[in-house]
């Protein structure tokens, strides 16, 4: 009986893990594209690969994450604990996942600082002419 529970606790948990890392990483890199092309000075071919390797960087980080912490553990053999340890991990994983969209939003917002930083230019000695 206490196998079916965390069976059933395993068909919950890892489809919303799956829906809220693909949810959360459309999002982000859906509209970081702008980001992105302000970053490379709209050149689109490296600012849409560098974007698509954030991406995938982010997926498996996320995903191999939410699976690390699939582990289930019901003390007691009710539903009571299913419930409580499915909204544990749940809430563990969207705080986990907030985190990680803020520190995506950071490199971006300190790539496009960079980027609008001009460099000085460097002076060249004036020439002489004889």
């Amino acid at each position: 009986m206490e196998t079916t529970k965390i069976l059933i606790g395993y068909a919950v948990y890892v489809p919303i893990a799956l829906f809220l890392t693909f949810y959360v990483s459309r999002t982000l890199f859906r509209n970081s594209k702008v980001y992105m092309l302000d970053i490379f000075k709209g050149r689109d071919e490296i600012a849409s690969a560098t974007n698509k390797l954030f991406e995938t960087g982010f997926y498996l980080l996320n995903l191999g994450f939410a699976l690390m912490i699939l582990k289930i553990n019901l003390y007691n053999n009710n539903y009571q604990d299913l419930i409580e340890a499915l909204s544990y991990k749940i809430g563990g994983f969207s705080i986990y996942l907030g985190l990680m969209l803020f520190i995506n939003l950071y490199f971006f917002f300190r790539g496009k600082r960079k980027a609008n930083q001009s460099p000085k230019p460097t002076p060249f000695p004036p020439t002489f002419t004889a």
